[in-house]
């Protein structure tokens, strides 16, 4: 089955009560109108008879037209849950294989957060959209049945010159197909170039002001426009020719009937009746081919947005996966989420064994329980691509990882809480309260909130909040200090708890003292894994692994490595001059940047 096939066949299925209900209740808005087209024959062939009875069959045909639009109404409310929840399970099963599946997630996201925002709305609309309009093609596909039984028993030859035009529609539509799904996915790719770009220029306001840059963005981003606009221009502009060329059928229908009729009409062999039936049902015939012209062109428009969803998913995840049943809550609350258990193999050791990824080559790591291991060397050595191919990610090239002796054949869901918490070396805050920053969904209260805060060196900064925990921080953390970003990332961390707290650069914005502060805090608080070059780190730590082009130049403490390891002396000595013009009010940068 083809992916695009097996994901519209499992959202139709994964709530198929609700799925069943919906389409019961489409169908009688599509096969209505034959009741209609039946009472209007009556009441033209009794325009000379009894007029009583022809009010009354004129009340009738109002009645059906009321109760079509009282079932419109119930319908398209009550399929809304429906389509809320398919698109909700496409989001939901994208973002747990993003968040939960073997494998790193980084290899499998977009270049950009616009592309990003990009599959989970339109794409995930395009995929629902396509197996909603299944249920529009059988109501349609229904009534075309009906009403061509009826109009073959009036006139079976005028009936058959009426198929003509729908079939000529259908092929029509096949033919397109494939220039649909090729303009539909470049108007995808282009939009989403435009979000991800108003979303740079958001983020780098700062950037650009002090460039002066501002015009050259704004043109930058007129083009990224012209260039969605002209393909937006030309996905809509196949389909809705596709649709005009179905709606032609209507008027050709009608022009055939009128041709074909009027000798009939003279003969007595075919009434007024007839006509108005005929002229009835071929606006709503017209709703067939278009139902297949439509579901044709969002076949491959599915099909792309199946496609893009899919390469979100881990690699041993498939379209199976993506739309596999979940429960989906539209109204309450759901259930509250068990606590993540404990697991039963505290740390003893975490070791690396010839590990290699993006440019770090052969790297042995042996880190114990209790001890504070610091890893340093020069801007490009590979400090932060070792921490994140450990904890799984980035990709490994080759290398193992044992945890306590045990191989770890998925690092990246393995070292989570309560293994492993990472602070990184770019902090990432949401625009919510600081506390809701620090838990993101633990279920910890206020005291291990302070805790964590005190030993991220944070409790003099919440006293002078107003807010306290309750302080919105804004987007990425804007109304703190980058200092405090930083600490609060610690805090966050250690608010889980870690066996083994690994943290990138956490003190590159912090003063000297409460850098000091913060090493000595932490330092005593279980494992600790540090990538940082500052003097504070490098002479607590037990062990301090230089780096230097993506290779191990030197492992040991601080007072071995400045006798036998010439590239730590370089580094040391560069970092003693920085930190001294720091003090100083200097800010040089070292060696490090």
């Amino acid at each position: 089955m083809k992916p695009v096939t097996l994901v519209a066949t499992r959202l139709a299925t994964f709530d198929f009560r609700r799925y069943l209900i919906g389409a019961l209740l489409w169908l009688p808005v599509h096969v209505i109108p034959l009741a209609g087209g039946l009472v209007l024959q009556r009441v033209f062939d009794g325009l000379q008879g009894d007029a009583g009875w022809v009010l009354w069959l004129c009340a009738a045909f109002v009645g059906v037209e009321v109760a079509r639009g009282l079932m419109i109404i119930i319908a398209w409310t009550y399929g809304v849950y429906w389509w809320a929840a398919a698109a909700t399970l496409l989001r939901a099963n994208a973002l747990r294989s993003l968040l939960t599946a073997r494998g790193p997630a980084a290899a499998r996201l977009p270049h950009s957060s616009g592309e990003s925002v990009s599959r989970l709305r339109d794409d995930v609309a395009d995929a629902v959209d396509f197996t909603d309009e299944s249920v529009s093609l059988a109501g349609t596909t229904l009534f075309a049945a009906a009403a061509l039984a009826v109009m073959a028993s009036v006139d079976p030859v005028i009936t058959l010159v009426l198929v003509l035009p729908m079939i000529a529609i259908g092929v029509l539509s096949r033919v397109m197909r494939q220039a649909i799904g090729r303009l539909h996915q470049r108007a995808r790719v282009l939009g989403a170039a435009v979000t991800a770009y108003v979303g740079e220029i958001f983020g780098g306001v700062l950037a650009l002001k002090t460039a002066g840059a501002e015009a050259a963005a704004l043109e930058r981003l007129r083009e990224h426009n012209r260039r969605r606009r002209a393909a937006a221009v030309k996905d809509r502009l196949a389909t809705d020719l596709l649709d005009a060329a179905t709606g032609t059928t209507v008027e050709i229908g009608i022009g055939l009937v009128l041709l074909l009729a009027a000798p009939a009409m003279r003969g007595g062999e075919f009434t007024v009746g007839d006509l108005a039936l005929f002229t009835s049902y071929i606006g709503w015939l017209t709703a067939l081919p278009r139902s297949i012209g439509t579901m044709l062109y969002r076949l491959p428009q599915a099909a792309v947005a199946t496609e893009r969803l899919t390469r979100l998913m881990a690699p041993h995840e498939s379209a199976g996966d993506l739309s596999r049943g979940a429960d989906v809550w539209l109204r309450g609350d759901p259930p509250p989420l068990p606590a993540a258990p404990r697991h039963g193999d505290p740390l003893r050791v975490l070791e690396a064994r010839g590990l290699s990824a993006l440019g770090v080559r052969g790297i042995d790591l042996r880190v114990e329980r209790g001890t504070f291991t610091v890893i340093t060397g020069a801007v490009g050595s590979g400090k932060t691509t070792l921490v994140r191919a450990l904890l799984g990610l980035l990709p490994l090239d080759e290398g193992a990882i044992m945890w306590n002796g045990t191989p770890v054949e998925d690092p990246g869901t393995f070292l989570v809480p309560g293994r492993a918490a990472y602070a990184s070396q770019v902090p990432r805050l949401f625009s919510a309260t600081l506390r809701e920053n620090l838990l993101l969904g633990l279920p910890a209260g206020d005291a291990d909130l302070r805790r964590a805060l005190e030993l991220a060196a944070f409790e003099s900064d919440l006293a002078a909040m107003p807010d306290g925990l309750d302080t919105v921080v804004g987007p990425r953390g804007v109304r703190l200090s980058g200092g405090q970003v930083q600490r609060a990332t610690a805090a966050r961390a250690l608010v889980r708890d870690p066996d083994l707290l690994v943290v990138d650069d956490l003190s590159s914005a912090l003063d000297v003292e409460t850098e000091r502060s913060l090493w000595e805090r932490i330092s005593g608080h279980g494992t600790l894994l540090v990538v940082s070059h500052r003097q504070a780190a490098l002479e607590r730590a037990d062990q301090i692994i230089v780096l230097d082009r993506g290779r191990v130049a030197g492992r040991g403490r601080l007072g071995e490595l400045l006798e036998s390891c010439p590239e730590m002396r370089r580094l040391w000595s560069a970092e003693r001059i920085a930190e001294a013009e720091e003090r100083t009010g200097g800010g040089q940068a070292g060696p490090w940047g």
